[in-house]
């Protein structure tokens, strides 16, 4: 990141309202639709794993991730990743993932999913899930279903379809 101060920080109840809005602006209404959301409807985010970036006080990307188990295997569903257009390519959506993760890492958590691209979530260590091992509720394009182990063979057999974990936090 060059010329600009970026802060991650740890998304709290005010962010609630302007990271809406960046999804609008960035996502559009058709988000509703995608596979993901209908997960995210279902069980909330986890603040202490989801951020923000800011510049100063202006907030210009935020991840989130949700519990959510793929069969009996407990994981995170990482995204919406996003980032404000004027301020993408500067390293704030790999500031943001880099924190996302180290923190599910700290935490004990052993398996982050997402629906993404591959060229760029594999330079974090995100990996294609074998088609046809895992299914989502709703339509999901097999290419871009990606995992990322935080303990070497947590993602050894996974299989089955992606609900919410519910009971994440009892």
């Amino acid at each position: 990141m060059t010329d600009l101060s970026l802060t991650i920080l740890a998304e709290n109840a005010n962010d609630a309202q302007i990271i809406e809005r960046l999804h609008a602006r960035t996502f559009g209404p058709g988000r509703y639709v995608l596979s993901a959301y209908r997960l995210r409807e279902q069980v909330g985010h986890l603040p202490a794993l989801s951020f923000t970036a800011r510049i100063g006080t202006l907030l210009v990307g935020s991840v989130r991730q949700l519990p959510i188990c793929v069969g009996q295997t407990r994981a995170l569903l990482l995204g919406p990743l996003t980032v404000e257009p004027p301020f993408r390519s500067r390293g704030v959506g790999r500031a943001l993932l880099d924190r996302a993760i180290g923190d599910a890492r700290k935490a004990g958590h052993r398996l982050i999913v997402l629906v993404g691209d591959e060229p760029y979530y594999s330079r974090v260590g995100f990996k294609l899930i074998p088609p046809g091992s895992v299914t989502m509720p709703g339509p999901v394009d097999k290419k871009r279903l990606l995992v990322l182990e935080l303990v070497d063979g947590a993602a050894d057999g996974i299989a089955g379809a992606i609900r919410p974990d519910w009971d994440a936090g009892k």
